[in-house]
């Protein structure tokens, strides 16, 4: 699976920050919820619209990013 097919960016959502497609969530909202401790599992209770294909897309999205970033520096 790509990232690619799960992740989208129009700038009339959510001010244009990457989302997971069909929904207004944010991979920054996936991470950041993530990174503060909630489990795979209850991400995807609070937030029914997710899969877990989405949380594994936004988290190859963050590395893929982050590569990029590091590759400029």
């Amino acid at each position: 699976m790509e990232w690619e097919q799960r992740i989208i960016v129009n700038p009339g959502v959510r001010s244009g920050k990457p989302c997971i497609k069909g929904t207004r969530i944010t991979v920054y909202d996936v991470l950041e919820y993530l990174a503060g401790g909630m489990t795979e599992a209850q991400l995807l209770s609070d937030f029914p619209d997710l899969a877990t294909e989405d949380i594994r897309a936004s988290l190859a999205f963050a590395a893929a990013r982050e590569r990029r970033v590091s590759s400029v520096a």
